[in-house]
Formats: structure tokens, C-alpha cells, sequence
């Protein structure tokens, strides 16, 4: 019941992507149900962040017409034949609980995109506010035959793929914050999230989950930070295929070089974007509260923080900038 429910509202948003209206009869005659269950449907579409306006006699219409991420599309950028590789959903809990729960029988370098989280998660508990068609959502699913030991500063890597494809499009001036963040301006623009499967000794999987502000609605107020969306950033249209066809290529071949050597190859692009180089911050974690200036990270992917002349790594912990 569940499956055919996303697929009905699936169908419903590419008619509805266009921007026109659409009557109710119609809508329903071309997915197969009632025009009271298209009012059902699509009041669950206004849930979940997408802004579709009703008008009787006319019938429904999006506030402004939407391009819908396109596997097709994606994969000829990419360059990749193999449909098994990416998987694009319209509705989904979560993108790294879907790579999660089917990992040991992925490809590798497989990713599932969505339109809408309806569970999306952050780091440490928290959630993603993830709403229709305005961000990218993004996870990948990638094994490491060195094991754990060979994935540390993985977050960071990713932190740096992101910024290097958004160099690609244009956006030049995002900064990184340690240890998963990409900023702009002082405010959050990416986040990222790596889950990790396996046991010591035997090789190690990682669910890499990305998620990108696009075009937030205006309606959005879960967020409990300062944010910021690239078509604020840019003041134009942001083409989502285009960006996660350079995320994939970009993250791919970072990936195999990282592999063999580490994070090394990549400490000079970290510190020139790295948000909180040489300021004076906090790491806070769990009870712990150490300050410090920051001297950028390790080949480990420690944050390095200097005090009373001695530098030190640290691995864990929420970085800020000293307010008092």
C-alpha cells in the first residue's frame, strides 16, 4: 500500500512539474485514482514541502514550475551505462537508511538521491529539514578493503569534493567547517553524515550521506542555525543534475586517491578553505570544553588546536567560534 502510494504521488509531481494547472479529474484519471484521493495526495505533497496551490474550476498548480532530478540525465553526465549505479526516489525516510539497509549488496560508488526526506538525518541525533525539490539529498555507498584505518578524515574529504564541484559551477568562496560542514558567508550550506559498517580486521563500508540547500522555501523555520541556499548565493538558477553528476565525479575519483593515500594529498585545500583556521574556538564535547587556536587538521583528520604553545589532535567534538 505504502509503494503504491509513493508511486501515485511520484506520478503526480512530474505532471505537476510544469508550473500549469491541472484539474483534479484529470490528475485522477491519469494516475489511476479518485479526485478526493488527488486531494489526499496532494495535501501530503504541501506536508512535505512542496507548494501547490488549489483553485476551484482550475485545479492544482506549483507556486513555480520544478525540474526534477533525472536519472537518465545524471548518468549521461557521469558518463555511467549501468542504471544499477544510481537510484532517484521521490519520497523517501531517509537516503542513508536506504543505502544502509541494502549495503553489502550495492555496487560500489552506488547512490540513491530524493526529492523529500521525510526522515532525514544530521550528525549526533539530529535531523535534516528536508523539503520537496529544494536541496539535494544524497547518499553513497563505498567499501574500504584497508578497513577503518584506512577511512579516517573521510567527512573532511567529502567537505572538500563539495567545495571543489561547487568551484566547478562558479561558487568560489564556500569555506569548511571541521569536521562536516560547507559554509558560506557564516552560514551553513551543506552538511554531511558518514555511517560506517563492519568489523575490525576485514575490509569496511561507509554510507556518505550529502545534503545541499538549493532553493529553501520561504516557509521553512526548523532549522536552528543560520543557513543559506546557492540560489540566494548565486541570485540564479541552480541545475541539481548538473551538481550531483560533478559531486559523483569528483567524489569518485577522490575516493580512489584517498584509498592509497590518505588524507595527506588533500590538507593544502582543506586549510585554504577551512573556515576557522588560525581563530581563536571552542571544542565541546560531551561534557569536555577545550579552547584553542585552531591550526587546521592532521593526516588523521584530527582538529589540530594550539594552548600555551603546544599543539594537540582532537577527534570528536562541535567547533565554534569564543563568544565569552
Amino acid at each position: 500500500m505504502r509503494k503504491k502510494a509513493a508511486k501515485t504521488r511520484s506520478l503526480l509531481v512530474q505532471q505537476l512539474a510544469n508550473g500549469e494547472f491541472h484539474s483534479g479529474e484529470l490528475l485522477g484519471e491519469l494516475v489511476g485514482v479518485s479526485r478526493s484521493a488527488i486531494a489526499n495526495h496532494i495535501k501530503y505533497l504541501t506536508e512535505i514541502g512542496l507548494d501547490v496551490f488549489s483553485v476551484k474550476g482550475r485545479g492544482y498548480r506549483l507556486a513555480s514550475p520544478i525540474k526534477l532530478l533525472d536519472k537518465n540525465r545524471i548518468l549521461a553526465l557521469v558518463g555511467q551505462k549501468d542504471k544499477t549505479t544510481l537510484e532517484v526516489m521521490s519520497v523517501i525516510d531517509s537516503t542513508n537508511t536506504y543505502v544502509k539497509d541494502r549495503l553489502h549488496s550495492l555496487p560500489q560508488g552506488f547512490v540513491c538521491l530524493a526529492e523529500a526526506q521525510t526522515n532525514g538525518r544530521g550528525r549526533r541525533g539530529k535531523s535534516w529539514v528536508s523539503p520537496f525539490g529544494s536541496s539535494i539529498y544524497m547518499s553513497m555507498a563505498w567499501t574500504f578493503k584497508g578497513g577503518y584505518q584506512s577511512m579516517a578524515g573521510l567527512s573532511l574529504l567529502v567537505g572538500i569534493a563539495i567545495n571543489r564541484s561547487l568551484k566547478k559551477m562558479g561558487i568560489k568562496d564556500c569555506k569548511l567547517k571541521w569536521p562536516n560542514d560547507v559554509y558560506h558567508n557564516f552560514r551553513k550550506l551543506a552538511g554531511i553524515l558518514v555511517e560506517v559498517e563492519g568489523q575490525v580486521g576485514s575490509d569496511a563500508s561507509a554510507v556518505i550521506g550529502i545534503g545541499i540547500n538549493i532553493e529553501l522555501p520561504n516557509t521553512v523555520d526548523e532549522i536552528d542555525q543560520p543557513f543559506v541556499d546557492l540560489v540566494s548565493i548565486t541570485n540564479k538558477a541552480v541545475d541539481r543534475n548538473e551538481l550531483v553528476a560533478l559531486i559523483i565525479l569528483t567524489l569518485t575519483q577522490m575516493l580512489s586517491e584517498f584509498e592509497i593515500k590518505g588524507l595527506a594529498p588533500f590538507l593544502a585545500e582543506w586549510k585554504e578553505a577551512d573556515l576557522f583556521y588560525n581563530e581563536y574556538v571552542y571544542l565541546v564535547s560531551g561534557s569536555t570544553r577545550i579552547h584553542g587556536t585552531s591550526k587546521g587538521i592532521n593526516e588523521g583528520g584530527a582538529l589540530l588546536l594550539e594552548n600555551a604553545g603546544k599543539v594537540t589532535p582532537h577527534h570528536g567534538g562541535e567547533i565554534s567560534v569564543r563568544r565569552g
